[in-house]
């Protein structure tokens, strides 16, 4: 596992999302009245980089060893159930005047889930 140059690739990426994010907003606030179709294609600019987070994240799965893949695997499906029944849990509480939440929210969720997930898989195998 070349830990050194996933990094370098997940900064690279991470740069380049900063970077057009700062720039589609900046452009948005200087132009309010841009047509539509330019308008939420500019916002949705920064997930071009976002697609090459999610393409290197991937390709740094893909080159683990199988025990780390599984601890991974454990991670993830920990976060992708527990989110699931978190948000739907709290789409319940919604509908009794529970303020709504921004969609914004899932991915720390998710995030969070996701690192509690490797502590639990990586000590199960350790």
């Amino acid at each position: 596992m070349n830990s050194k140059q996933y990094l370098k690739e997940l900064g690279l990426a991470l740069l380049a999302y900063t970077a057009v994010l700062s720039g589609s907003i900046i452009w948005l606030e200087g132009h309010p009245s841009l047509a539509s179709p330019w308008r939420d294609l500019i916002a949705l600019s920064p997930m071009l980089p976002g697609a090459l987070m999610v393409w290197v994240i991937l390709r740094q799965l893909r080159r683990l060893d199988e025990l780390q893949q599984r601890v991974q695997f454990e991670a993830l499906a920990l976060a992708f159930a527990g989110s699931a029944f978190i948000t739907f849990s709290y789409g319940f509480l919604e509908g009794l005047g529970y303020p709504r939440l921004s969609m914004f929210v899932v991915w720390p969720l998710m995030a969070v889930l996701w690192m509690l997930g490797l502590v639990l898989a990586a000590r199960r195998y350790k």
